[in-house]
């Protein structure tokens, strides 16, 4: 099939029965299910007696905005029914989607306990053999890796998804071990020789180490502010892979890093570079290639209407080939359900061959979609 407009992070919410219906019995009584919460939203309870906050930026699309108080009524059925996320796409021009898991994402908060291996499977199974069914072709899982258990688990889990046909998978931004740390090359191996990408989101998964990612709604402008610095949030785990020598390792290693935009790379590019080369005397560099070479061939971001980032190509040519489109539905920034006029606006300045790449091209060569 022909793809022309491709989203590189686009998000699910989980059914609601999901994990009581799903979950190996030992764990049901763990289970998180949703719940009416004390502003009459409903929202995911990990207690079964309390809901922390209720369903809102998260779930916005096609709807006005709200940062939490919807009811599970009241959100498109595009958030967890597969059939109805992919009309979504198609109704807007998209082609296919890769999809970024909710709700199991605590699991990479909680060490090596087996009640998040099995949250992760169960999440796993559903969206490929439930969600993406609808279309596999369209509807692109990134099932989630257990990185925080033994390594036999993780490359256990990889297998098991391997066998199942997938196109990537899904990591945490801060595992309990960073991804600098030649622990994880078996794993990282393993998804080389399949041809598999790694997809991180943004500052998603695991513990932030300096403690500065921490969702504060309540507090006047901090919410907003965290989606303004978290288009930056690539820039320190990356720095430190090229520069460990992740990459010379493992020279064919492809990671996705989503909703970030582009705009910064030139920069960040000058400064990789410029470092390297005046510090390399004395600096215990992992690689002896230069930095910049990672970009497009071993690291990737997703962008939406990063106009800015589209002019830049025009002289920043490397940017066409690490820049994936999306439209991040259904949180309170995606560009749905007007996405080709946000196309339009943002690529005006773009030439047709590099539009091509970002549209689609890159999300098809990384992701072997052919």
């Amino acid at each position: 099939m022909e793809y022309r407009v491709v989203s590189a992070d686009n998000h699910i919410l989980e059914p609601r029965d999901l994990f009581t219906t799903r979950l190996p019995q030992q764990f049901r009584d763990r289970a998180p299910r949703v719940m009416r919460g004390a502003d009459g939203g409903d929202g995911w309870s990990w207690d079964g007696k309390t809901v922390e906050r209720t369903l809102g930026i998260e779930a916005t699309a096609g709807r006005s905005v709200r940062i939490s108080g919807y009811t599970w009524e009241e959100i498109l059925p595009g958030n967890y029914d597969g059939a109805a996320h992919l009309k979504d796409m198609m109704d807007a021009g998209v082609d296919a989607s890769m999809l970024f898991s909710s709700v199991p994402l605590m699991g990479w908060f909680m060490g090596e306990d087996p009640f998040a291996l099995a949250l992760f499977q169960t999440f796993n199974d559903w969206v490929i053999e439930d969600f993406c069914a609808v279309d596999p072709k369209r509807l692109i899982a990134l099932p989630m890796m257990p990185v925080n258990h033994a390594m036999d688990v993780l490359l256990s889990e990889l297998d098991r998804m391997l066998k199942k046909g997938i196109k990537a998978v899904h990591i945490p931004v801060y595992p309990d071990r960073p991804y600098w740390d030649p622990y994880y090359d078996p794993f990282f191996t393993a998804c080389t020789d399949a041809d598999v990408p790694l997809c991180m989101h943004r500052t998603s998964g695991g513990r932030d180490p300096g403690g500065k990612d921490v969702f504060q709604f309540n507090l006047p402008g901090l919410g907003p502010a965290g989606t303004v610095h978290r288009f930056f949030a690539g820039v320190e785990p990356f720095t430190k892979m090229i520069y460990t020598g992740v990459f010379a390792r493992h020279p064919k290693l492809k990671i996705m890093d989503a909703e970030l935009n582009f705009g910064w790379v030139p920069f960040w590019m000058n400064m990789l570079d410029e470092v390297y080369e005046k510090q390399k005397g004395w600096a215990r560099f992992g690689t002896e290639e230069r930095p910049s070479n990672a970009m497009g061939r071993n690291l990737f971001v997703t962008v939406l209407d990063d106009k800015l980032g589209f002019d830049l190509v025009a002289v920043e040519p490397r940017l066409a080939d690490l820049a994936m489109f999306s439209t991040d539905y259904p949180h309170s920034i995606c560009l749905w359900p007007n996405t080709q006029d946000d196309i339009a606006r943002a690529t005006v300045n773009c030439d047709p061959v590099s539009k091509q790449k970002i549209l689609a091209g890159n999300a098809v060569r990384v992701f072997n979609l052919d």
